[in-house]
């Protein structure tokens, strides 16, 4: 098992763009368009930091999200994801989201994933050298 605390992870800065099918009827972004932004800022990171053969040969596939909500986001905001790999157990990964407006947080997500072989579409673990990229050499 591969155990890392959340505070050395690498963190990821995935700028969301707001497109005007995000929005409700209510006149800010409807609750299913976060899901599409954790997907998008975690498949981002793992293409940013993993290395191009580990990209080509595995998929990741979301098993679990829990979103806290904590201030509605509009059509004109400038939000930023920012993703961090928590640990990695077996072919399960799990990651921190924090979705923000400057300063204002305004969701956090909780989520796993399942590493898929690209190949055989069967849960796979990822070797050691290859969640080392995801967090910095101890001192």
């Amino acid at each position: 098992m591969v155990k890392h605390v959340t505070s050395v992870a690498i963190p990821h800065h995935h700028p969301i763009g707001i497109d005007p099918a995000d929005i409700d009827f209510m006149g800010h972004v409807n609750n299913a368009s976060y899901l599409k932004w954790v997907q998008e800022a975690v498949v981002a990171h793992w293409q940013r930091l993993a290395p191009p053969e580990a990209v080509a040969e595995h998929l990741w596939v979301a098993l679990k999200h829990e979103i806290t909500y904590r201030k509605p986001t509009f059509l004109d905001d400038e939000v930023i994801a920012t993703v961090l790999l928590e640990k990695v157990q077996g072919a399960r990964a799990f990651y921190e989201t924090i979705i923000k407006r400057g300063e204002d947080v305004l969701a956090e997500v909780k989520s796993s994933w399942c590493c898929l072989d690209a190949e055989t579409l069967r849960p796979a673990r990822l070797a050691q050298s290859v969640v080392d990229h995801f967090f910095p050499p101890r001192d």
